[in-house]
C-alpha cells in the first residue's frame, strides 16, 4: 500500500514540474521569412516585429522582384517575369509555406517557431 502512495506522489509531482516547465518556458510565436537568391540567403526578416508596411525590391541579372512585407505576413507584389506566378501567388501567413520565382531565382520561405495548437482531428 505504501509503495502505490509513493508512485502516486513520484507521478504527481512529475506532472507538476512538467506543466510548470512548459508554462514558464513557452516562447511568443515568431514568423520567421527567409529570402534567398541562387541558394544563398540574401534576408532575413521576423514579421512578428513589423509595425509598418514596406517594400524593398530585389534585382538579380534577368529582372526584378518588389517584396512586401507587413506584421505576420509577406508576398511578392511585383515582378517582371514572364508569368508572374509569384505575385499571384499573394500573401502567404502562419505556417511553413514557400513564394518561389523561378525565373528569378529566388525563394521565400517562412517558417513559424511556435508549436502548432492541437487540433480536434488531431485529438
Amino acid at each position: 500500500m505504501k509503495s502505490n502512495k509513493f508512485w502516486l506522489a513520484v507521478l504527481g509531482a512529475a506532472l507538476i514540474l512538467s506543466t510548470a516547465a512548459m508554462l514558464l518556458l513557452r516562447q511568443a510565436p515568431s514568423d520567421k521569412a527567409r529570402i534567398y537568391q541562387d541558394g544563398a540567403l540574401i534576408a532575413s526578416l521576423d514579421l512578428s516585429t513589423i509595425e509598418e508596411p514596406y517594400s524593398f525590391t530585389v534585382e538579380s541579372g534577368s529582372g526584378f522582384n518588389v517584396i512586401s512585407a507587413e506584421n505576420g505576413r509577406i508576398c511578392i507584389s511585383d515582378a517582371n517575369c514572364r508569368d508572374r506566378l509569384c505575385v499571384r501567388q499573394g500573401w502567404i501567413s502562419g505556417g511553413s509555406l514557400t513564394i518561389v520565382c523561378l525565373p528569378h531565382r529566388l525563394v521565400i520561405n517562412l517558417e513559424v517557431s511556435a508549436t502548432p495548437e492541437v487540433d480536434a482531428v488531431a485529438g
